[in-house]
């Protein structure tokens, strides 16, 4: 199977909304929520999408020939390639009742460990959806990243003990959840975190702690101060602010501000190994990809898993020897014009 005939296969189970599109651009979807749209008036994905499109990568053949290495050690584990998959929640509210959020982390998790990356794990007001992902986790040796919601501090007790259960090498909270439209409706102490209760949570953790939805230099040095060991750059592929920047657009600032003092991932319409390379060029540690594994997943369970990351580990790859880099490390700022 080919990255077409998985897409074919895909579009009929997606749901309504979803088109399953060969360019996942967020324009065919727009402002659709409940649905795979953005906020507002929808521009946030689109605009995602686009700014990485107006990154060029800098061609460089007159380089010595050696293997490409694109492996990457993240908090003691060893990934195959910089990918990680996006958390991804209510699937069947948000495409079609084909899987619902059980059956669906059970089969990213197993799918991309078997492929050498990891996937987030997506949380729910169904307190079953963070057990049975922290069950699938369990069964692959901890090999994935529970991300919780940003609740009040009873409910995150009780999801945190579930993640140390699964053994997870780390975690994660998308604390821009709080600007999702089920969440602020449900009139609990869940929402925005100050530094204080942030660091806090981080303590309780237990493990290396991602900070999720980080899309200034401020919020990226208050999430450091909190002790966060990574942060991802990103807006919730537009869901829970309209018209914010892009992430390609704040990413080199936050990446200047930090120094490598924390690992930098972002999201945000990153749809194709050569968009991956870019996000590395700018400095980015690894980058999370959400939709297209929905695409996969719906599409052919692991086997569109397989497809999927092959293909954009084969761009890259093309992209990196292109551009004269054999690893990850070798990959700079100055192979990009931005």
């Amino acid at each position: 199977m080919n990255y077409e005939e998985l897409m074919e296969q895909a579009r009929p189970k997606l749901g309504k909304i979803c088109k399953g599109c060969p360019i996942c651009n967020g324009r065919a979807c727009g402002n659709q929520m409940p649905g795979p749209g953005s906020k507002g008036i929808g521009d946030t994905a689109i605009r995602n999408y686009e700014k990485w499109k107006e990154i060029r990568v800098n061609m460089d053949t007159l380089t010595e020939r050696r293997p490409v290495d694109m492996s990457l050690d993240f908090f003691g584990k060893k990934l195959k390639y910089p990918i990680i998959a996006g958390p991804v929640g209510l699937v069947a509210v948000h495409y079609s009742d084909a899987y619902n959020d059980t059956q669906y982390n059970d089969v990213l998790v197993s799918g991309c460990a078997a492929e050498g990356i990891v996937a987030m794990t997506g949380d729910g007001v169904d307190d079953t959806v963070v057990q049975s992902a922290c069950a699938a986790i369990k069964k692959v040796g901890g090999l994935g990243i529970p991300t919780i919601k940003p609740w009040g501090p009873e409910k995150l007790a009780e999801k945190f003990a579930c993640v140390k259960e699964s053994g997870a090498f780390a975690c994660a909270m998308d604390v821009d959840g709080a600007g999702l439209p089920f969440l602020k409706k449900l009139n609990t102490s869940a929402g925005s975190k100050s530094q204080e209760e942030l660091a806090e949570i981080i303590r309780n953790a237990g493990v290396p702690f991602i900070v999720k939805g980080i899309m200034t230099v401020k919020g990226a040095l208050k999430a450091k101060a909190a002790g966060a060991s990574a942060i991802v750059v990103s807006n919730h592929g537009g869901r829970v602010l309209d018209q914010c920047p892009a992430t390609a657009e704040v990413l080199p600032e936050i990446v200047d501000a930090v120094q490598g003092e924390m690992k930098i991932l972002v999201d945000g319409g990153l749809r194709s190994g050569v968009d991956i390379f870019k996000a590395l060029a700018i400095g980015a540690d690894a980058v999370i990809i959400a939709r297209p594994f929905v695409n996969a997943v719906y599409g052919a369970g692991a086997e569109g898993i397989h497809v999927l990351v092959q293909k954009l580990a084969a761009e890259l790859e093309d992209t990196m020897e292109m551009c004269g880099a054999h690893s990850l490390q070798e990959i700079s700022r100055d192979m990009v014009r931005l």
